[in-house]
């Protein structure tokens, strides 16, 4: 009983055997109320008609000959009485009989019935010379009258009844537990290590709640399966990624070694550069290994956007004019979120510090705080354009994954990891907001984070 097929066969063919015995025993028991007698009635009518018409043309003997060949041929035992209750035909009648015929014959009503194994049906009639007679039949009902259907039909159709349930079971079971079966085949398949194990295809044109499940398997299936190359691929990029600082260092040790006056001097500058720049991507790993693996509370406190803009520009503009560039906060207007101001920060900085690495030399990164009204909420909305090259379109998807660069060379000659915008996205989605890049046109990057806003203060644009 572990399988849930035997289960749901097992449950489903004992209830419908519970049925056909509830039936059996119903149909048993349960008898019409007067259902095989009123049957009789119409025909009584007649048969009291020509009774009453044999004893007064041809007497009393006629009559009973007459009863006699109903008896035989209707199965009736029939009786003929006047109207003061007295029998003609000469048959004994007992008292009941006599009493439901003068009953009858006083009272305004034409027939009369009564069920049981010996059913009793009496009813007026009248003879051609216009006398009134009370007709009153025996109905002897045997058991196959008795009940809808005889016992022996009845075991037949019991039979019949449980083997079609049993067919109709072990389909409805075999349909239900079906999807499980292969679920589990492909959970066995993917706890194995075969990331592409999948029941899709298996459920076939299903649309019930196991068809869901499946489906929800999939995506399950395929976000691990993408996790998990996710992760290699991160391997992979971190190994790369650490390799080549880590090279620039030994020569430079090796330079420091041999080296005296101001050869040593430059060796050791580029041994404190590389090990500042293992530092931050070390440092930048952690962050994004932190915002995958346990994301920090978003509720922090209230963060006042324009005041953490204004700080971020000030400082990327500070750093970004000895490049002969310079970043420029074009609107801002007050909006207010619930979050981790470091975390927003952090998040925003990585836009801004990128756009001014990206854009020309003697051009400006524009920046800009609106607040503007979705279909249902309101959102505080932050643009940065830079002036610069742009991405390819084919690239635009892939810009926010760990160390993607659309060019290795220029982002290795900027000192970009490729980490900034990665943690960007984690940042912003950790705050129910979306971030999202696009060119525009004559040139330019501009990147688009939505953060649902809590307050709304006046607008002051400058």
């Amino acid at each position: 009983m572990r399988s849930l097929f035997v289960k749901i066969f097992v449950w489903f063919a004992l209830a419908a055997a519970l049925i056909v015995v509830a039936h059996a025993v119903s149909t048993i028991l349960t008898e019409p109320d007067d259902g095989p007698v009123r049957g009789v009635e119409p025909s009584l009518v007649m048969f009291g008609t020509t009774a009453a018409e044999k004893y007064e043309r041809e007497g009393k003997g006629a009559l009973s000959d007459y009863l006699d060949l109903l008896g035989r041929t209707a199965r009736i035992r029939g009786y003929l009485f006047d109207a003061v209750g007295n029998e003609v035909s000469g048959r004994e009648a007992t008292p009941e009989k006599k009493e439901i015929a003068q009953k009858l014959s006083a009272a305004k009503e034409e027939t009369f019935s009564k069920a049981g194994q010996i059913g009793i049906v009496a009813r007026k009639v009248v003879a051609p010379s216009g006398n009134q007679f009370v007709m009153l039949g025996e109905v002897q009902r045997p058991i196959n009258v008795l009940m809808p259907f005889s016992l022996h039909f009845l075991w037949t159709e019991s039979v019949a009844m449980l083997l079609t349930a049993g067919v109709l079971c072990y389909l409805l079971a075999r349909y239900l537990s079906s999807p499980v079966v292969k679920l589990r085949a492909a959970t066995q398949q993917l706890a194995a290590g075969d990331l592409s194990a999948r029941v899709g295809a298996a459920n076939g044109r299903r649309r019930d709640e196991l068809a869901d499940l499946g489906r929800d398997f999939d995506v399950m299936a395929e976000r691990i399966q993408s996790l998990m190359d996710s992760q290699q691929r991160l391997l992979h990029d971190i190994s790369h990624e650490l390799r080549s600082p880590l090279a620039r260092l030994k020569i430079a040790l090796e330079l420091a070694r041999t080296g005296d006056g101001p050869e040593a001097g430059w060796a050791l500058d580029r041994i404190e550069r590389e090990a500042d720049r293992l530092n931050d991507l070390i440092g930048q790993l952690l962050t994004l290994a932190r915002l995958d693996s346990k994301p920090p509370n978003r509720d922090g406190g209230s963060v006042d956007l324009k005041r953490l803009l204004d700080e971020i520009v000030a400082d990327a503009d500070f750093e970004a004019r000895n490049s002969g560039r310079a970043v420029k906060l074009v609107a801002c207007q007050d909006c207010q979120i619930d979050g981790n101001e470091q975390l927003l920060r952090s998040a925003i900085e990585n836009v801004v510090r990128n756009a001014a690495s990206y854009t020309a030399e003697g051009t400006s990164v524009e920046v800009s705080l609106r607040c503007e009204n979705g279909n249902q909420d309101e959102h505080a909305v932050i643009r940065v354009l830079d002036k610069g090259s742009g991405v390819p379109q084919a690239a635009l998807a892939n810009i926010f994954h760990p160390f993607y660069r659309v060019a290795d060379a220029r982002d290795r000659q900027s000192g970009g990891s490729g980490l900034g915008l990665s943690i960007t996205q984690r940042a912003v989605h950790i705050h129910g907001g979306s971030v999202s890049a696009s060119n525009v046109p004559g040139g330019g990057l501009l990147v688009e984070i939505l953060l649902p806003i809590t307050t709304r203060q006046a607008d002051q644009v400058y």
